[in-house]
């Protein structure tokens, strides 16, 4: 993989609540670049809104949008991309994100994920008692994040303080492939 595929976006993955799109705001507008929400893709691509996706054509039809979204998405450069919760699940994904960008996973505790999430309708795979089925899908994905080129706990950092550590560390790592290559 060349150095130009790696740094040519950041790439946010995460579980729902951990701050991705608005972590991903804050780094499009520091460094100038456009932000892209794949959840946001995806509702315009279909047409409707997630929660009607997922009643009209269920979990597998969103998963395989999500997959042509992404993969269409990280196509493009300069850009900051905050991908869904569950993006993470299909290894075709990670692929694409590790191949085409700095990838950051964002974590939190589940008190803080349950706090931010718990009065949000738009989050079909929430519906019930929010507190068990987050520790039930956290506990699902524990290992599906590890690929990320860093890892950063949210629970009690500012969005300021999150940025500068993405930034930090991609711009060491960028400095590093350059003194490996050349």
């Amino acid at each position: 993989m060349s150095i130009d595929s790696k740094m040519k976006n950041l790439v946010l993955i995460g579980f729902m609540g951990t701050g991705k799109s608005t972590v991903g705001l804050k780094l499009a507008e520091d460094l100038g670049w456009r932000m892209v929400d794949t959840d946001e893709e995806i509702v315009k691509k279909a047409g409707m809104s997630i929660p009607d996706l997922f009643a009209a054509h269920g979990e597998a039809y969103f998963r395989s949008l999500e997959r042509e979204v992404i993969e269409e998405v990280l196509a493009g450069r300069d850009q900051v991309v905050s991908t869904g919760g569950g993006a993470v699940l299909a290894e075709t994904n990670r692929k694409l994100m590790g191949n085409n960008g700095f990838v950051t996973a964002l974590t939190a505790s589940v008190e803080t994920i349950v706090e931010r999430v718990q009065n949000d309708q738009n989050r079909p795979l929430l519906q019930g008692d929010v507190e068990e089925r987050v520790r039930t899908m956290l506990q699902l994905r524990q290992d599906a994040y590890s690929f990320a080129d860093l890892t950063i706990d949210t629970t009690s950092l500012s969005v300021v303080e999150i940025v500068n550590c993405i930034l930090k560390e991609w711009r060491e790592d960028e400095h590093e492939e350059e003194l490996l290559s050349g």
